[in-house]
This record gives structure tokens, sequence and C-alpha cells, in this order.
């Protein structure tokens, strides 16, 4: 766990997107409603059926959303990253989360309660604006989510995974490192792919000089060769 000295929860909500607009008087108000919590890795933060009581902003740390098949195999969700806010779908919607929340590394949350959301609500539309776009945002990656697995092959899924999580890089560019942020096997449960069928998939790029392997770094060897790839 990082250092425990207490991180300035104004500053934070500022920098949220859903609250990044609003003035300093209005985020002291939702602030009295927010407190933080620290995580260990591989600690729970809720489970599916608990009773929601607000959402959560990652201020670092990742967290994994998650829920267990009837036969017994995990399917990952979402890995939230810094600065993301998961749970306000629930909170609206006045149920039980549908999924489980763990952390995968040393986290510090805000959990921004649903009374203090609420009655920020009634007095500013600017909030419920945001907190719609935030959740559309949301849906809108699901459906997209639904439409890759439906329709894109292990392969195609895969080289947009690896291509999304680059910041930086021109088409042209070669040698491009890349380093997962989580361990392989959670990635290809977020892609809904088997282990096996996710490390196969990269021997074949490998193979093809298209990146290289060395753990969690990889290589991208030329970014335009690996985005022509998935089409052919």
């Amino acid at each position: 766990m990082r250092d425990l000295q207490p991180v300035n929860i104004e500053t934070h909500l500022k920098n949220a997107v859903i609250f990044n607009e609003l003035e300093d008087e209005e985020i002291a108000l939702i602030a009295k409603g927010v407190r933080e919590v620290r995580y260990d890795k591989g600690a729970p933060i809720f489970h599916r059926g608990d009773s929601c009581t607000g959402f959560h902003i990652v201020v670092f740390g990742q967290v994994k959303l998650s829920f267990t098949s009837a036969h017994g195999v995990e399917k990952i969700v979402e890995i939230v990253q810094q600065g993301q806010s998961f749970g306000e779908a629930m909170m609206f919607l006045d149920k039980p989360y549908v999924v489980s929340a763990l952390a995968l590394s040393s986290s510090l949350l805000l959990h921004i309660s649903k009374s203090a959301v609420f009655s920020e609500l009634e007095r500013n539309y600017d909030i419920m604006r945001k907190m719609l776009g935030n959740l559309a945002c949301q849906t809108h990656q699901l459906m997209l989510d639904v439409e890759g697995y439906s329709m894109l092959t292990g392969k195609q899924r895969i080289i947009s995974y690896l291509l999304n999580q680059l910041e930086n890089g021109e088409p042209g560019s070669e040698a491009v490192p890349l380093d997962l942020s989580v361990t392989k096997g959670i990635i290809a449960s977020r892609l809904n792919l088997t282990q096996e069928h996710f490390s196969r998939i990269l021997h074949e790029l490998s193979d093809l000089d298209l990146i290289q392997v060395d753990g969690r770094r990889l290589t991208i060897h030329s970014l335009q060769r690996l985005s022509m790839h998935q089409f052919e």
C-alpha cells in the first residue's frame, strides 16, 4: 500500500470528468458525502448482490469488475483505471450490484454517497447532464464489447486491444513498446477468450514478426502492419 497521507478529496473530485465543470462551492458540498477507502492488492471492494450505497472514483490503482458464470467461469466485465468511476448505474437503479469488484493493485478510491449525489442533482442540472453522459459512454462501450464478441475474431479483438492501449505512436512507427498493466489471463477474460486461445494468438503474431513478447512487455514492430493484419 502507498503512503497513508490523507488526500485532498476536493481536488480529486474536481479532476473527475463528471465533476470537473462544477464551482468550488458545489464541489465542497459533494465532498461532505465522500470518504476515501484504501485497498490492498486482492482485496474485495464489494460482492455481487451487495447493496449499492453510492459510486466510486479511482484515485490510484486498478479495479476489476467481474461475475462468475453458472459453470464457475469468471467473466471480467471491465478493468477500471485511475481517474475512472464505477457503480453509478446501480446507484441510480437502486438495485444491488450485479458484479463484484476487486482491487488488482494497491488502490485508493473515493466513495461518493448516494445521498450526496442526489442532493446535488436536485440543485444542479449540470451534474445530471455530466453523469448521464458518463453513463451513456459506459453503455456505448458495452455495446462495442458485445459487437466485438459476436462479430470479431479472437485475433481481431487482441490486435484492437493492443492498438487501443497505445496512447501515442504514429501508424508508421517502428518498435513501439507496450507494457501490459494486468496479466494476460485478465486481458483474455476481458476479451471473452480463454487464456490458451489468447496465448496462441500472441505466438502467431510473434511468428509473423508483428510483435515480440517478453512477459508483460510487448514490442510492436510496426503499428501499420499490425493494424492491417486485423483484416487479413
